[in-house]
């Protein structure tokens, strides 16, 4: 602990945001697209078959908020695998000029469903010099996607309507999430305990560390709700990679929820789901699918009838950012992820993620920083960060802010990939000691950002 206080002063960029204002007015708009690709499209960033179906549409869901004369924050949330480095410059860089507003106060967060698509323009650009442009993901469909999504939210911002009221709520959600990491005697992962797990050996082990609670933030005039934030940490797969197109088991339990609310829209966020799946509960059966959504479900509605509602006038409006750069892994060797990038004897998917690599790296070593940021309504802090993040990134900000109703949105920019703490890398597994592109320092980094934004 004495060694992270005393690395964590240089490894935080000082620059802060800062903008405070009683609410005395707050206003909100909302927006949704379908951001379904096409078939043929490439999902899960070449890492599954191509998408020869589609089982149900994917959405890109968003909420404006205004506060008294501030210019707009807007939150978004899309049914895509990932969106890293220029693919989520851009995406926030179009809502900001569509809303009349700046790139830090705009999230843009990814769900992280497996069959649907990413997006990370530098990585298609450096995949291009081997020839492999578009196999990633279909370029041309999601700079069409980020368009009519800035226009959508455009749209919205005329049409703000007033907030006298906003909810807070949290249930508990039953068999659904587990930690994926089984370590063994001498403290190293033994097992994987991935999406889907058919050993029955592996799901027998106990749940593990998780955020068992889903939270929800909602937004009403008067008694009519308008839109509705939700928060759980898992990975969102039940089962993947036949080709077929889904919002998955999140997204079902969304739409049953956002049907039975009767508010104008459900926006669902990914939590630090990095460690976390279903696995201790899922062999892979399409059938368990939605027993998933139907439970998390269950968990939504705990949260919604639990709502407490406070009037807007008495809370106070308060967006605040850190810029961090997050540090690029020791093992990251550009000479090797070229090699692999040109190397036509490789399949597809691994020289993608060989310009995804270089990507990142690229973007660090010209010290590309990440907006981090957090939203306060009064008792209510949202978090919205990076990767795919460890949920203990998720229990110690609720550690650190207790009296408050902390809620986490990972899956912010994409470009790190898994986030884990410092422990986890000295674990091993496929998460920190295979295909992080950070390195241990991140949990110094990212923490005194956390510790500063919850102040």
């Amino acid at each position: 602990m004495n060694q992270r206080i005393v690395l964590m002063a240089p490894a935080i960029l000082l620059m802060l945001t800062l903008r405070t204002c009683f609410a005395v007015e707050l206003q909100v708009a909302t927006f949704k697209v379908d951001v379904t690709p096409p078939i043929g499209s490439p999902l899960c960033d070449a890492l599954v078959p191509p998408a020869k179906e589609i089982n149900d549409p994917l959405s890109a869901r968003g909420i404006v908020l205004q506060a008294d004369d501030e210019t707009p924050v807007v939150l978004v949330a899309v049914d895509w695998v990932g969106i890293g480095n220029e693919g989520h410059d851009a995406w926030r860089d179009a809502i900001a000029a569509a809303c009349n507003t700046s790139r830090d106060r705009v999230c843009v967060h990814a769900l992280h469903q497996h069959d649907a698509p990413g997006c990370d323009f530098l990585a298609d650009r450096i995949a291009a010099e081997a020839g492999l442009s578009g196999e990633e993901f279909d370029v041309e469909f999601a700079r069409d996607a980020i368009r009519r999504a800035a226009e959508a939210a455009g749209e919205a911002v005329k049409s703000l309507e007033p907030v006298t009221h906003v909810g807070f709520g949290k249930g508990r959600v039953e068999k659904v999430a587990s930690n994926r990491r089984i370590l063994g005697p001498d403290g190293k992962v033994q097992y994987g305990r991935m999406t889907a797990t058919r050993d029955p050996k592996i799901r027998s082990f106990p749940e593990g560390t998780i955020d068992p609670f889903v939270r929800l933030v909602s937004f009403w005039n008067d008694e009519r709700p308008i839109a509705v934030l939700s928060y759980y940490a898992t990975h969102p797969q039940s089962y993947y990679g036949k080709g077929s197109v889904s919002a998955d088991y999140v997204g079902m339990a969304r739409d049953q929820r956002e049907a039975e609310e009767g508010a104008r829209l459900h926006i669902h966020f990914n939590g630090a789901g990095g460690n976390i799946g279903a696995g201790k509960y899922n062999d892979g059966s399409p059938e368990n699918r939605p027993i998933l959504a139907g439970r998390l479900a269950d968990g939504m509605k705990t949260a919604w009838e639990a709502t407490e509602k406070l009037p807007v006038e008495d809370l106070e409006f308060d967006w605040a950012t850190r810029d961090v750069q997050l540090p690029l892994t020791e093992r990251y060797d550009e000479s090797d992820r070229i090699t692999a990038l040109h190397d036509a004897s490789l399949p597809i998917a691994q020289r993608v993620r060989a310009a995804r690599d270089i990507a990142w790296a690229r973007r660090t070593q010209e010290g590309h920083a990440i907006t981090v940021s957090r939203l306060r309504l009064g008792p209510i802090d949202i978090l919205h960060l990076p990767g795919e993040l460890f949920v203990e990134y998720q229990l110690a900000a609720q550690k650190l802010r207790p009296e408050s109703f902390v809620c986490v949105a990972a899956y912010g920019d994409y470009g790190p990939g898994y986030i884990g703490t410092y422990e986890a890398y000295a674990q091993g597994g496929y998460e920190t000691g295979e295909v992080s592109r950070v390195s241990p320092r991140v949990e110094v980094v990212l923490t005194g950002a956390i510790q500063e934004l919850l102040e």
